[in-house]
């Protein structure tokens, strides 16, 4: 895959009310609904990561690449599966650099940065959830030629990474980088239509999903070492379908 970088002369002053339209929007809407560590991790970041300049990669890597080896890596957009497993077996978080519009505010058809940087990297962070992701990689290495895991890990990353909740304080809370980075899907985790069960790796594997539709379902974790105690499970359920 070749090499890009982000070419932070390139934004606009409007790119600049975009990200800090967005960051400003979602830090006041997430207390009390987004989990306490992802919060914490944020306010970790402030330095590298906050509302009144555009994030720069060089900046942000440098302070993550100090704290937990993990690192961000430019990319055009959506990537092939198999590239981003290996990124993230390497500890390498892929994003794009490019920045929605003032009237896009609200919805994309594709993750722009915003989503990538403010949903994804905060939370990378905690040890628990850091390992999860990099070990997720890892089995997408190795099983992933396989076109039946390859959509079981979707599905999963899908769940977890991306729509996942927590339980915390007898309250259910977000920990996803879909929702955390969209007021909408914020707001909607706690209408009465949507459902939430118990994370179990074996549901979770057999549920689709349609990325262009709005959830009711979720899965919720008890805590993040839950999450990264699953991947003996995962990896176990992985080997019986190559193995069929």
């Amino acid at each position: 895959m070749e090499k890009m970088i982000q070419d932070y002369s390139k934004y606009t002053e409007e790119d600049s009310k975009v990200w800090n339209t967005l960051f400003e929007r979602q830090k006041k809407n997430l207390p009390g609904k987004a989990n306490a560590e992802y919060l914490n991790c944020l306010t970790q970041l402030n330095d590298v990561l906050n509302p009144d300049e555009i994030v720069n990669f060089d900046k942000l890597n440098e302070y993550l690449i100090a704290e937990n080896g993990w690192s961000v890596v430019v990319v055009p957009g959506l990537i092939p599966v198999a590239d981003f497993f290996k990124l993230l077996s390497e500890k390498k978080f892929c994003s794009s650099t490019w920045l929605r519009k003032m009237d896009q505010l609200d919805y994309l058809e594709e993750p722009d940065m915003f989503h990538d940087i403010f949903g994804h990297i905060p939370l990378l962070m905690n040890a628990d959830y850091a390992r999860f992701v990099e070990e997720f990689g890892k089995l997408g290495v190795e099983y992933g030629h396989n076109k039946i895991v390859e959509k079981q890990l979707q599905r999963l990353y899908w769940f977890t990474v991306e729509f996942g909740l927590i339980k915390q304080d007898e309250n259910t809370q977000i920990y996803g980088a879909g929702i955390i980075s969209s007021a909408g899907e914020t707001d909607h985790i706690f209408e009465d239509n949507v459902e939430v069960r118990p994370y179990m790796v074996d549901q979770v594997l057999d549920n689709d999903f349609i990325t262009s539709e709005i959830q009711t379902r979720y899965y919720e974790i008890g805590s993040f070492e839950e999450l990264f105690n699953s991947v003996g499970e995962l990896e176990k359920n992985l080997k019986e379908e190559v193995n069929v």
